[in-house]
């Protein structure tokens, strides 16, 4: 018996070195158990995400959400979060911030990380393009873990995802089946782009664990295109903007939107209205041209409106 509880106090210690947690973990963390964990989930009443069809949970979310349950203490920040955009890198949106002249700061570390720290408060907006396996983008992953939240998500745009490969693509890659064996520059856990690939991959009846990683995950759309034109990797799954901007080939594989999260409060903040009026000058739509692979017609779209 002692064993067992030693065992059990251990788990729960090693699951809150990681920011992400299985249903078993979760459960061990908030003393419940697992059958608990999945009428929250069918509920929808715990923050999740659905992973080549396993939950996962993330570890400041699920602290977020005990805070939110907790008597006396609301869902939104009381304090004004600063002028940062969270999320993943997109290279339109990192170009607009700056000729736009809007004042924000970017601080992008994959989707998940984003929604963390927008949940909060520490980011006035955050940026995401995580798949859903119904083939929806961004708003089942905002229902389930940032759940009666007065926000909303705008469209920013459309992007090609897909494989980024040497000039000339040497080795005559043709979809993801081509790659098993070469050298692949993953994303990190958390990343819209590492859902999208484990996704792409469980329809090939493959895995991460078929690949052959190219060294430590690389924790940004550039670092991919950069370790492939710096001969550290021969393969990578990043949007075509990446591709274009460093002259490396490019194979498609899906189209996705990537969509602004903020708080309804907060879209009317000075910084933020700049940056948008700014995207819907000519300029902008040049640069989308330029970097290709984008479609921006549906910006500024309401793809979700929270309670």
């Amino acid at each position: 018996m002692t064993g067992n509880a030693s065992g059990n106090s251990r788990d729960i210690l090693e699951s809150m070195d990681r920011p992400l947690m299985n249903t078993r973990e979760v459960a061990d963390y908030l003393g419940l158990k697992e059958r608990k964990i999945y009428d929250l989930v069918a509920k929808r009443e715990i923050p999740c995400t659905r992973v080549t069809g396993k939950w996962l949970f993330h570890r400041e979310l699920i602290d977020r959400w005990l805070l939110e349950h907790a008597e006396g203490i609301g869902t939104t920040p009381a304090a004004q979060p600063p002028a940062i955009v969270a999320g993943s890198h997109d290279p339109l949106l990192d170009w607009a911030v700056r000729e736009s002249g809007c004042g924000l700061a970017l601080l992008f570390d994959g989707s998940l990380d984003g929604l963390a720290r927008f949940a909060r408060g520490e980011a006035l907006a955050c940026g995401i393009h995580v798949p859903d396996p119904s083939g929806e983008y961004n708003t089942p992953l905002i229902r389930q873990q940032l759940p009666r939240q007065p926000l909303v998500a705008l469209e920013w745009a459309w992007r090609e995802q897909g494989l980024i490969l040497p000039p000339g693509n040497p080795r005559g890659v043709r979809g993801l089946a081509d790659t098993v064996g070469l050298r692949f520059a993953l994303r990190q856990p958390g990343a819209g782009s590492r859902v999208l690939l484990e996704q792409l991959l469980a329809a090939e009846n493959l895995g991460v664990a078929d690949l052959s990683a190219a060294g430590p995950a690389r924790r940004g759309e550039l670092e991919v295109g950069l370790s492939i034109a710096g001969n550290e990797a021969d393969v990578g799954l990043g949007i075509h903007a990446v591709a274009r901007q460093l002259g490396l080939d490019f194979v498609a594989l899906a189209r996705e939107r990537y969509d602004i999260v903020i708080r309804r409060r907060d879209y009317f903040e000075a910084a933020f209205q700049r940056l948008m009026a700014f995207s819907r000058e000519a300029a902008f739509r040049e640069q989308a041209g330029r970097l290709a692979g984008y479609d921006v017609a549906g910006l500024g779209t309401v793809r979700y409106n929270g309670p």
